[in-house]
């Protein structure tokens, strides 16, 4: 997977948008409803940060050597996945689906219900 194509499938998903909310100006931010959901390096693009139900970013970890604990955030909710690396785009972007997923699960019902109506829009 490519930087490109790392953006463009984050972009697909229903109330996304793309920033730069940290101090440096190479990380990129996608959101829904201002939730952050990944990110990522633009200069180096060698990893992915994606939310992660805690006991399967453990499970990840020692199954995939391009899977580490989340760099510069919650380790025990965040993993490090090398884009890089021999796993398949389609692994990675079940893993950006489902980071995208345990984010709207947490937002407050008012703003679920606001995704929703996108969704039907």
């Amino acid at each position: 997977m490519n930087l490109k194509e790392f953006r463009k499938f984050c972009l697909s998903f229903d109330g996304t948008s793309e920033g730069y909310p940290f101090d440096e100006e190479n990380i990129v931010a996608f959101k829904v409803m201002d939730k952050v959901f990944a990110t990522a390096d633009e200069d180096s693009f060698d990893g992915i940060n994606l939310r992660c139900d805690p006991v399967k970013a453990s499970m990840l970890r020692n199954l995939y050597k391009e899977v580490q604990p989340g760099q510069h955030t919650d380790k025990r909710h965040w993993n490090t996945v090398d884009p890089k690396g021999a796993l398949d785009d389609e692994l990675i972007e079940e893993w950006i689906k489902d980071s995208y997923s345990l984010v709207v699960e947490d937002l407050p019902r008012k703003k679920q219900k606001k995704l929703e109506k996108m969704a039907k829009d």
